[in-house]
């Protein structure tokens, strides 16, 4: 170390000490020294995170393991041992040793006091913040980083300054004593500031005042790296204005917090008192007591079955001689509440005037005439026996038929409380017959619940979507309905929570599924099944006139005068945009167009009412979803009829052939193992009829190749068997099939046409796409006949037994 070295680091300690000023000429005389001479003017930089270090200021730092420990074994060698403080700018605030991720402006600190441990590279200091410096130059960027300061810090140097700085300095000290009055913290802060500095250094003041704060970290640099101290003062200030208002807020939430528990305690000891004082003059009961009344109270207006009442009453006598703190009593006290609120013997007395159901029915509905036959047919046989007993309907459709909403009008019709819940997805056969009471948070099941809830022992309760319902390894739910769903069962229904048997043979059980394939065959046999097919054109224009169209009005604000749709882009809404078999996909087109009206009425402040023409339909809808559909037409190309889970559809089927040596048929269109038979099937017939069908052996070389198009779309079932043999028949004949035809029929190998399902699904179908002329088997005439006579209008019908008619009817008849 240069003799140099040694003089500026005894002046440090001089100042930092003495807080006086000091030649470091010895022995020689001439103006005082400032700090900024005294100093280096190379620091090593140790980067700070969290919060900016101010001159004045003791921190105690601690640094384990390179690149940290390096830097502060430099800073303990140098001149006066110090060091220079930088805050990081980094995005998490941590203390990164990168020269371009710290600030330019820092603290000159020095290390008091320190102890070093050199095995685990570990040092604990003391560190007092000196001055400012300003980064003009970095020497070195890897650890430790080593920077050119540059040292101003403008101290005062007349009373005139000190003087003109007297009003800030109040400000901030009065400001100061206002916070000090809400929060003891500071008053420990300022103690230790007066054991050191006091109140007439701005700049200290300053410093101090800002540390203080809970302003962020850039707030606070910015205090920093402002070095006018009228300036600085002027900031500080601000921040400790927010600063008293933060505290005023805090002290007011803080006593309202305990105003509002003092006053809960009081109430909690007046009550206590209370009760001590009605328990000494005998005129109050405990919770146990009124408990137990208020349970036999309400048994007055039950009729319990014996077992019922047998097991109430032990439960009571139970519940009377346990603590109220116990954990037993509160379980207990639970497990009575269900058993006593429960309507035992209640029930709502039946509507059964026909008419009256009818007109609710028609009100509520539009189409779907069979249905409420049904419904009017199973009202009239209530009526004749004078009450409707508990029934399992069934009712099966694509979605957005009006499955459950004709479950309401049922309950409506017939004056039954209603309580609808889904089952799909459940998996848990505790939904069904409740938990038992030995596990934490046990309840009933689904079933009792809704008894509870409707609060008689007759509703109707709706069970939705059971064809999804699931199995996992905690039970199977639609085993577990086979008792609740079986008339001869349900009279004495076992909850598992309850364990006393309840009458559930009065209720109505409507269940709804899209689809049967999934439900339980011992399941299915407990219900009625009603199906109800898809809507046809006409009947979703008077569903949207009748039903959609006020509703969407009403939920978005509109009034009847507001919005105006026309018969000719109703239906081209229905065609282009909802096709499928349901009004869902309608409603919510309908919505999308009183929606845009809203905006232009709100916006644009459009004239009323506004009118939606059939060439407006584009301009607030789109492109259409979906296309005309024309039937496919050429040699080997035939018009089939299938029916899915969404309603009827048309299905083309295409058959070429590819050539080759080896004959065979080739098969694509994502097509099901029950479709590939029909294949194979209608490929073998052919080959052992080719006589009686009339072409030649040799058409039937090569490779034939069938495709069903829309291949994304999986297709599987047993009624193209004849729509498949007719298009290979089409294809080795070499006659294509020009007339608007479609079939449908499963086909045997020994030609017999067998019936299929989904007729008015088909019929449908076939109506959409303008086709009049249709092959079914003969065994499914009933199944026409059962259409509604405006669907079935303009159809000619060929009723089928072989595949002999089929052909003799495609290729012979014009």
């Amino acid at each position: 170390m240069s003799d140099n070295e040694e003089l500026n680091e005894e002046v440090v300690d001089a100042i930092i000490e003495e807080e006086v000023s000091i030649d470091p000429l010895e022995g020689k005389s001439g103006p005082p020294v400032r700090v900024e001479d005294v100093l280096p003017t190379e620091l090593v930089i140790y980067p700070l995170g969290g919060r900016p270090f101010f001159p004045g200021m003791l921190t105690p730092i601690q640094v384990e393991g390179s690149p940290y420990y390096d830097t502060i074994k430099t800073a303990l060698e140098a001149p006066g041992k110090v060091f220079g403080i930088v805050l990081s700018h980094a995005e998490d605030g941590a203390e990164v040793f990168e020269a371009d991720k710290l600030y330019r402006i820092g603290t000159v600190a020095r290390i008091m006091e320190a102890a070093i441990n050199e095995g685990d590279k570990q040092i604990k200091l003391l560190a007092e913040g000196i001055s400012r410096f300003e980064i003009s130059e970095v020497v070195q960027k890897t650890p430790p980083i080593v920077a050119r300061v540059i040292h101003d810090n403008k101290p005062l140097e007349s009373s005139q300054e000190i003087e003109a700085l007297k009003p800030y300095t109040m400000a901030v000290i009065n400001t100061l004593k206002d916070i000090l009055k809400y929060d003891s913290l500071y008053q420990e802060q300022v103690k230790m500031f007066l054991s050191r500095h006091n109140f007439s250094e701005p700049d200290r003041l300053a410093d101090f005042v800002a540390s203080m704060t809970s302003s962020n970290r850039e707030e606070l640099q910015e205090i920093l790296e402002t070095i006018s101290i009228q300036n600085r003062l002027e900031k500080v200030l601000a921040l400790l204005k927010k600063e008293l208002e933060m505290v005023r807020l805090q002290d007011k939430i803080s006593k309202q917090v305990e105003q509002g528990i003092s006053e809960n305690q009081r109430q909690f000891f007046l009550r206590e008192q209370l009760k001590e004082i009605q328990k000494e003059l005998g005129i109050t009961k405990d919770d146990r007591t009124h408990d137990v009344e208020k349970f036999k109270k309400r048994l007055k207006t039950r009729t319990l079955s014996e077992e019922a009442e047998e097991k109430i009453q032990e439960e009571l006598d139970k519940l009377s001689v346990l603590e109220n703190s116990s954990s037993e009593y509160g379980v207990t006290r639970n497990y009575v509440d269900w058993l006593t609120i429960l309507p035992w013997g209640i029930h709502s007395k039946d509507k059964l005037d026909i008419k009256r159901a009818r007109k609710i029915l028609n009100q509520d509905h539009d189409g779907l005439e069979d249905v409420k036959e049904r419904i009017l047919e199973f009202l009239a046989v209530g009526k004749l026996k004078g009450e409707i007993g508990g029934s399992i309907i069934l009712l099966v459709g694509p979605p957005g038929v009006g499955k459950t909403s004709i479950g309401r009008s049922v309950a409506r019709a017939v004056g039954r409380e209603f309580y609808r819940f889904s089952v799909g997805g459940m998996r848990d056969e505790a939904e069904i017959k409740g938990h038992r009471r030995t596990y934490v948070g046990a309840m009933p099941g689904k079933f009792v619940q809704a008894i509870r809830h409707t609060k008689v022992s007759n509703p109707i309760i709706m069970l939705d979507e059971i064809d999804k319902i699931g199995a996992s390894y905690q039970g199977d739910p639609a085993s577990a309905l086979l008792e609740v769903l079986d008339p001869e069962q349900n009279n004495e229904f076992l909850d598992h929570y309850l364990d006393v048997r309840f009458d559930l043979s009065k209720v109505l059980f409507i269940c709804t599924a899209n689809q049967l394939d999934t439900i339980p065959r011992p399941l299915m046999d407990r219900m009625e099944i009603i199906r109800l097919s898809g809507y046809i054109t006409e009947e979703k224009l008077r569903i949207a006139r009748n039903h959609l169209i006020p509703k969407q009005l009403d939920k978005n604000g509109l009034v009847k005068g507001d919005l105006r749709i026309t018969a000719g882009a109703l239906r081209t809404i229905a065609d282009g945009y909802a096709r499928e078999a349901g009004v869902r996909r309608l409603e919510q087109k309908i919505g999308t167009i009183a929606r845009k009206s809203a905006v232009k009425i709100v916006e644009e402040d459009a004239e009323k009412p506004i009118t939606v023409a059939q060439s407006d339909v584009e301009d607030f809808l789109g492109k259409p979803d979906f296309r005309k559909e024309k039937p496919l037409k050429g040699i080997g190309v035939i018009t089939g009829l299938a029916w899915t889970a969404m309603g009827g559809a048309t299905l083309a089927i295409e058959a070429i052939n590819t050539g080759g040596d080896k004959p065979g048929i080739q098969l694509t269109g994502q097509l099901g193992d029950v479709m590939k038979e029909s294949a194979q099937i209608a490929y073998s017939y052919l080959k052992a009829n080719r006589v009686k069908l009339g072409f030649k052996e040799e058409r039937l070389n090569g490779l034939f190749h069938l495709h069903v198009p829309e291949g994304a779309t999986p297709k599987d079932g047993p009624s193209a068997g004849v729509t498949m043999t007719t298009a290979l028949l089409s294809l080795v004949k070499n006659k294509a099939v020009t007339r608007p035809l479609a079939m449908t029929g499963e086909l045997t190998v020994t030609g017999h046409v067998l019936p299929v399902g989904g007729i008015r699904e088909k019929v449908i179908a076939a109506r959409r796409v303008g086709i009049r002329e249709l092959i079914l088997p003969d065994a499914c005439r009933k199944d026409f006949d059962e259409v509604p006579e405006y669907i079935r209008d303009g159809f000619t019908v060929h009723y089928v037994k072989k595949y002999d008619d089929v052909a003799r009817l495609v290729f012979t008849e014009t």
